[in-house]
């Protein structure tokens, strides 16, 4: 049986990222795998990289709190992403999640002059949804960029399948726009596993 994560970063249990994640977590279950949902907020992971942090990393271990997510990480085969976007980034819940999991010594290494990312093998999927229209977040390529952004983290660490997938206007559109949209998780999933 392969394994995922799901990445799960929203406060609200009402949210379309809640619907997102139970969708994809619905969907992989399903399909043969073992799931794991990692909801930042109900566990209150600490985003903050601090001094501590460093040290660690200089001594070549880590927290608690990271190792038991860098074994997470470790073990899934697939790692799915679900957040809102937030002042055009991910919340700063998941981003700490990334500075402090995805680590030196843990994701990439510095071989000589070259950075070695040591998670090869690995596929990640990423769902996040904007408030705003798909016309304006085309207009400056915005969408672009921000992709561009999320999946260059991924494959920073080695990780060379990286798909991102955004649904626009997620509070204004009607139940069966998000319905279609729950659609698309699937559909997309269905392609990450292949």
């Amino acid at each position: 049986m392969k394994n995922a994560v799901i990445l799960y970063a929203h406060p609200n249990s009402k949210s379309f990222s809640n619907a997102i994640k139970e969708t994809a977590f619905d969907f992989l279950s399903k399909n043969g795998f073992n799931v794991e949902v990692v909801d930042l907020y109900s566990i209150n992971f600490n985003p903050i990289l601090s001094a501590r942090d460093f040290e660690n990393i200089k001594q070549g271990t880590a927290s608690e709190d990271v190792k038991k997510q860098q074994e997470i990480i470790s073990k899934s085969d697939l790692i799915v992403l679900v957040f809102p976007i937030w002042w055009y980034n991910m919340p700063a819940i998941l981003k700490g999640y990334i500075d402090r999991v995805f680590s030196y010594g843990f994701a990439y290494v510095m071989e000589g002059d070259e950075i070695k990312g040591l998670l090869k093998g690995k596929k990640v999927v990423i769902f996040a949804n904007f408030g705003g229209s798909e016309e304006e977040y085309k207009r400056d390529n915005f969408d672009k960029c921000l992709s561009k952004t999320f999946e260059e983290i991924f494959r920073f660490c080695g990780i060379d399948f990286v798909k991102t997938k955004f649904f626009y206007s997620v509070p204004y559109v009607d139940d069966s726009t998000r319905k279609g949209y729950l659609a698309e998780v699937e559909n997309t999933l269905k392609e990450m596993i292949g």
